[in-house]
């Protein structure tokens, strides 16, 4: 894996090419959660090796559940219910200190799920310095409400958090949605493991509901029953999961830089093992490429998108905050600004993208206005420039985009993508026709 700043170099021909890209990140978590909450045995395909992936299995690990994981395969194979494994023999204290680095998803799902462990167990959830600046309050507020023993440590409602078990009753539960559907998504994922129904209603807006749909969808397959009512209430039977042999698509959010590859260059990109249908509200990023001039072919199991004369758009990305980076790193080769409105809730995510997008593409010589809820980028003369990724994968995938038709663009601490694609600089290479 690169580990120095790492200069990119541009593109010497449009861009040709297919591939597919490793797993999806939130959909190997989820489908970790539920496998390890299910009865009975379950085998994972198509599973990411990432930093992100590899904290939830060590963590399920330490949490003692068995977690047989081949990441040259891309498996994991589970058995039995981790609520039953975790009984502690003569009900002594078990006190686990879990670190999940930056994974937001990690450390939000396992709160929840730390909840359904028997009374003895104590777990204290932690990460990296950036993970104690991410708000998981909401969350907290929410189990408390439904009598879990739940507390952060800190008034700042950031991270680490404690969690004494105890299991959940059912009923009603209320959660705030604006600033992270994960904390919906965490609820919904323990719910069937209740000792009755439980209904989870969001206060307020709900952001990035495409994620909330993909976590209703991976809990269905695992045989859970999950209706919606009314807009943004979700009903829940108890009952819990069947464990089961479940797929898990190519990582849509990855997809993102490999169209903007074909976008930014001219060229042609294929990506397979995704479709309009997929799980992943992503792979509504090719919608936004089409807006600006592209052309696409959506297949059964591939999407192919022509890069051709761009033009700029005015769109909110609230529910595909992920691919906001990657527009970013595509808008400065339109005719005319692009607006990305919707995206107030990227600060809280590995770094304040937003304010850290605008920094580094105003290193280049952009005119960038920076909103409340987003920003406009203004097309122009552009100039070289080494580029902070701010420990973020996103900042550094989505540059190295920018860098295939951009010259003297240098990605720093390009490493920082092993969070969720460690091999995407050689794959990059490969796609632009190049030995890695």
């Amino acid at each position: 894996m690169v580990s120095h700043a790492l200069p990119i170099e541009p593109a010497s021909r449009p861009v040709r090419a297919a591939i597919r890209p490793p797993g999806s990140k939130s959909l190997t978590n989820r489908a970790l959660v539920l496998a390890a909450l299910a009865r009975g045995e379950s085998r994972l395909t198509g599973v990411l090796d990432s930093v992100d992936t590899r904290v939830m299995i060590d963590s399920l690990r330490r949490l003692g559940r068995a977690v047989d994981h081949d990441p040259q395969r891309s498996t994991v194979q589970m058995a039995d219910r981790l609520r039953h494994a975790l009984v502690s023999p003569g009900g002594w204290i078990h006190e686990v200190a879990l670190n999940l680095e930056n994974s937001g998803t990690s450390i939000r799902f396992l709160t929840a799920l730390c909840t359904l462990l028997p009374r003895p167990w104590i777990v204290r959830l932690d990460g990296n310095a950036r993970m104690r600046e991410r708000p998981i309050q909401p969350l907290v507020d929410a189990l408390r409400q439904w009598g879990a023993d739940v507390r952060c440590e800190r008034e700042t409602g950031c991270p680490p958090v404690v969690v004494r078990g105890g299991g959940l009753p059912g009923g009603e539960v209320v959660v705030a949605g604006d600033l992270s559907s994960q904390y919906l998504s965490a609820l919904l994922m323990v719910a069937p493991c209740a000792e009755g129904d439980v209904t989870v209603r969001v206060a307020g807006p709900l952001v990035s509901r495409p994620y909330v749909e993909m976590t209703i969808r991976v809990m269905r397959d695992f045989g859970a029953t999950v209706q919606e009512p009314a807009e943004n209430v979700f009903h829940i039977s108890a009952g819990g999961y069947q464990g089961r042999e479940y797929a898990i698509e190519p990582d849509a959010s990855a997809a993102s830089y490999f169209f903007a590859a074909a976008a930014v260059t001219g060229g042609r990109v294929t990506v397979e093992g995704l479709s309009r249908s997929s799980l992943q509200g992503d792979v509504r990023f090719v919608e936004v490429l089409e807006q600006m001039g592209c052309r696409a072919e959506w297949g059964s199991d591939s999407i192919t998108v022509h890069g051709g004369p761009l033009i700029g758009v005015d769109v909110d990305m609230n529910d595909i905050s992920d691919t906001a980076q990657t527009l970013a790193a595509v808008a400065p080769f339109a005719a005319g600004p692009t607006r990305i409105r919707g995206v107030a809730h990227m600060r809280h995510k590995e770094t304040d993208r937003v304010a850290a997008l605008v920094a580094e593409l105003r290193k280049l010589g952009l005119e960038v206005q920076e909103h409340p809820d987003g920003l406009t980028i203004h097309p122009g003369p552009m100039h070289g420039a080494s580029l902070a990724t701010y420990d973020d994968h996103r900042m550094a995938m989505s540059f190295a985009v920018l860098g295939l038709r951009q010259p003297g663009i240098v990605i720093e601490n390009p490493a920082c993508t092993s969070k969720t694609y460690p091999r995407f600089f050689d794959d990059l290479a490969r796609v632009c026709g190049r030995a890695p």
